[in-house]
């Protein structure tokens, strides 16, 4: 049975002692080790708006398998990254059963008012719990909120950064920034911070005018108890001409970046190029002019609206995804809803510990999920076991992307070239 060249799975609960992951497909001899993970998981953690649970957590990724000697051995790789707030979990979170003792005890704690000892049965709007409880037979929505909970993203960010390790070794380079919070955008214009400049920032905005007007919108928000959204934009630069097909739904790489980005817990829109801007525009403002072949074989684009895909193909310029971040759905001052037990109306749903806005945080996922399907990409147009031989394999490839096809041929036989009309369809 076929399987997919490059995938992961992740495990984990938010408060249990670990997260994990599973890389599978890394070619043997990629260069990898701790330090090359720990770059974004770190860059996860930070951003104004975030909350209280990024003091407690100082995120590090363990290599447990797959790697030997500071290189991948062609086998799957697992990944750990520990939960330091478990401590403060403990019986609530354990796996195994509870001791008559243990579960008096936390009968006890509940009844003295301990949150965590507690059943959550007030669903929150905006969460999997009402969906998730009634689909799994959960009466305790803790079942449900701790492996929908976002902390899951870090085993994603982790395993990103094996993606990350593996596209570099190929010449492409991935990357995001905050381009929107709470309906204010960056003006291109004024994007005056280096990449280095813009991740050291408190938003990782590079736009300093804009950052400062989002952050009064992430304090306003806070006052009210409230949370904020926004949009992240990821983009990948170096990626050849030839990844994903036409052929079929499921190798669009257009496609599978939409599906990947919009896995994000907390993602509810995704856009490419331009995007839903090009419903406000004509055609002729739209698609990017092709100028022809530059003398080193590299097809020129005066424009990128298409965000470097053309029919589930990439075209050869940068690849350009944006993420539309919902506020978050666990509110301070909560809003009403049921319970899951009752079915009665309540005046607060269930309070979790929260972040105000994440959306510095939501483009750092959102590079681990490009990467990952873009390595995906990568391993299925080219093949290989060994990264020596990927490597020669994506040079080839790209030697071949800037080669002149040869003249078109009819039955055998030489034929003109350049009609100006290509037939009707091809609306891609």
């Amino acid at each position: 049975m076929p399987t997919d060249p490059f995938r992961f799975l992740t495990a984990g609960e938010s408060h249990g002692p670990t997260l994990g992951v599973t890389v599978e497909g890394v070619p043997a001899g990629l260069a990898l080790t701790e330090d090359d993970l720990a770059v974004d998981l770190a860059r996860r953690q930070r951003g104004y708006g975030r909350g209280a649970r990024q003091a407690i957590e100082s995120d590090r990724a363990e290599i447990r398998a797959g790697v030997r000697h500071g290189r991948t051995l062609g086998s799957p790789i697992l990944l750990l990254v520990a939960n330091k707030d478990w401590e403060n979990w403990g019986p609530v979170m354990q796996s195994a059963p509870l001791t008559d003792l243990q579960a008096a005890a936390l009968g006890a704690a509940a009844a003295e008012g301990n949150k965590r000892a507690t059943p959550v049965t007030r669903v929150r709007p905006g969460h999997a719990d009402l969906a998730g409880a009634l689909k799994y037979g959960h009466s305790d929505i803790r079942n449900v909120l701790e492996r929908a909970s976002a902390r899951e993203t870090a085993a994603r960010v982790a395993a990103g950064g094996v993606a990350r390790a593996f596209l570099r070794a190929v010449g492409i380079d991935v990357w995001s920034f905050t381009a929107e919070v709470g309906g204010v955008a960056v003006d291109p214009g004024n994007a005056s911070r280096s990449r280095e400049e813009t991740d050291a920032s408190p938003l990782r905005c590079p736009d300093p005018a804009a950052e400062a007007l989002m952050i009064e919108r992430i304090d306003e928000a806070r006052s009210n108890g409230d949370t904020i959204g926004g949009v992240f934009e990821v983009v990948a630069h170096g990626v050849p001409i030839g990844l994903g097909s036409y052929v079929h739904w499921d190798r669009r790489l257009d496609g599978a970046l939409a599906a990947a980005v919009m896995s994000i817990n907390i993602v509810k829109g995704v856009e490419l190029g331009l995007g839903f801007e090009q419903t406000r525009r004509f055609g002729s403002a739209v698609h990017d002019i092709i100028d022809g072949r530059a003398d080193d074989g590299h097809w020129i684009h005066r424009s990128n609206n298409a965000g470097g895909t053309t029919g589930g193909i990439s075209n050869g310029e940068p690849i350009v995804v944006r993420g539309a971040v919902k506020p978050i759905s666990t509110l301070a001052r909560p809003l009403p809803s049921a319970d899951l037990i009752t079915g009665k109306p309540v005046d607060k749903a269930h309070y979790e510990r929260s972040d105000i806005s994440v959306v510095p945080a939501a483009g750092v996922i959102g590079e681990a999920m490009v990467m990952l399907t873009l390595a995906r990409f990568v391993l299925e147009t080219l093949g290989g076991d060994r990264m020596d031989v990927v490597a020669e394999r994506m040079a080839a490839h790209r030697r071949l992307m800037a080669t002149t096809p040869p003249a078109p041929l009819i039955g055998g036989r030489p034929a003109a070239a350049g009609g100006d009309e290509a037939g009707s369809g091809g609306d891609d």
